[in-house]
């Protein structure tokens, strides 16, 4: 009788290493995923966050490619962007009329950037710095979204941009030059 209760015992362990072994082989699975079409995804997604952002500060040029808005223009700062930053922001040590302008230009620069793979390290740093100036000093409030688009940034910035990507190619060519 005691085999019995034994058996019992063993086999009630079974299903314990035998769901284990599931959850590690779906986590040995996972950890195949290809690290560049998730670094894609990360440079498109945190890209039209910020150029979205951008659109929002100018006048004269539009693209916006899942509406279809499209106007080449020449670009210049809206008059509700400089009030946005003389009434809402009121950003410490950076006159509204340099920051406003500054802004609208990182918002479209950094993000276009990101989405060649192009700089992507010091794009996705200048807007980590972006990311920690309106955390701190615009809406201090939202640092769920602030801490999600930090861990996008800080996510490319220590692995880069991926294989689908200018800076790809430029270091591919540097190590066939050498």
């Amino acid at each position: 009788m005691h085999n019995t209760s034994m058996d019992t015992n063993v086999e009630k362990a079974r299903p314990a290493r035998g769901l284990v072994g599931h959850i590690s082989s779906l986590v040995n699975l996972l950890a195949r995923i290809p690290l560049s079409p998730v670094a894609f995804l990360a440079r498109f997604s945190i890209a039209a966050v910020f150029w979205n952002s951008g659109q929002t500060k100018v006048e004269g040029f539009v693209i916006n490619l899942v509406t279809g808005d499209l106007k080449l223009g020449i670009p210049h700062l809206s008059e509700s962007a400089l009030a946005l930053f003389q009434d809402e922001y009121k950003l410490p040590f950076i006159p509204p009329e340099i920051a406003a302008p500054m802004a609208a230009l990182g918002e479209h620069v950094f993000p276009v950037l990101l989405l060649m793979g192009l700089a992507t390290r010091f794009s996705a740093l200048a807007l980590l710095g972006m990311t920690l100036v309106i955390q701190l000093f615009v809406y201090p409030g939202a640092y769920a979204t602030h801490g999600t688009w930090a861990a996008v940034l800080l996510y490319l910035i220590a692995r880069g941009p991926g294989a689908v990507s200018v800076d790809h190619l430029i270091a591919k060519r540097c190590r066939s030059v050498e």
